[in-house]
Parts: structure tokens; C-alpha cells; sequence
């Protein structure tokens, strides 16, 4: 568990800045997380760990989001799209929680590519 309130926040925004891209800017779900883990990872083992971790999720409901927006097609995609979309706000803000705790949350259903 960290101590110090600096990198909780810190590793909070990593996880929270992906709500950016309800924002309208084009894929911010993963440039917040990702510019946030860039300026923060040398300072903080705990930062690099959680702005790594948003990194990956993102990317990975990005992916996610992509197929199912192929299969919206033959209508199945939309469904599937509605619950990506909650089950990333969801875990979002389960992570900034867990984040400003001092604890490090895996999401579940990710690809770890960093």
C-alpha cells in the first residue's frame, strides 16, 4: 500500500484521465493515460504500475470497441458496444478508487502489452 498522497493521486489520474475521450477528443481513453504514465513513470514505481496498467486496458477496449462495431453490421456489435462502454466506466472508476487507496487494481479481461 503506498503512503504518500502524491503518487495516489497520480496513479488515480492515470486510470480517470481515460474518461477524456467521452470528451469528443478522438482516441483520449488512451492519450490521457498515456501522457500522464509518460511524465509520471520515473518518479514512481506505483505510477508506472497503474499508468501501464490504463494503458493496457485502454488499448484493449479500444480493440474491443473496434469488433464490435464490425459486428454492429448484422446488429449483434450493438449490444456488445453498450456493454463495453459501461463496463469501462465501471472499472474506471473501481481502479481511481483502488488508485487513491494505495493500491494497485488489474483489470480484468486485459491484454498486457507494456
Amino acid at each position: 500500500m503506498i503512503n504518500k498522497k502524491e503518487e495516489r493521486t497520480f496513479g488515480m489520474l492515470c486510470h480517470i484521465l481515460a474518461f477524456v475521450a467521452f470528451v469528443g477528443i478522438p482516441f483520449g481513453n488512451i492519450v490521457g493515460p498515456l501522457v500522464m504514465w509518460f511524465i509520471k513513470k520515473e518518479e514512481s514505481e506505483f505510477v508506472d504500475i497503474c499508468g501501464r496498467e490504463s494503458l493496457n486496458f485502454q488499448i484493449s477496449v479500444t480493440i474491443y470497441a473496434f469488433a464490435a462495431s464490425i459486428l454492429s453490421f448484422i446488429f449483434i456489435g450493438i449490444p456488445i458496444l453498450i456493454a463495453i462502454a459501461i463496463g469501462n466506466i465501471i472499472l474506471v472508476i473501481m481502479a481511481g478508487m483502488k488508485a487513491n487507496e494505495g493500491e494497485v487494481y488489474r483489470y480484468p479481461l486485459c491484454m498486457r502489452f507494456f
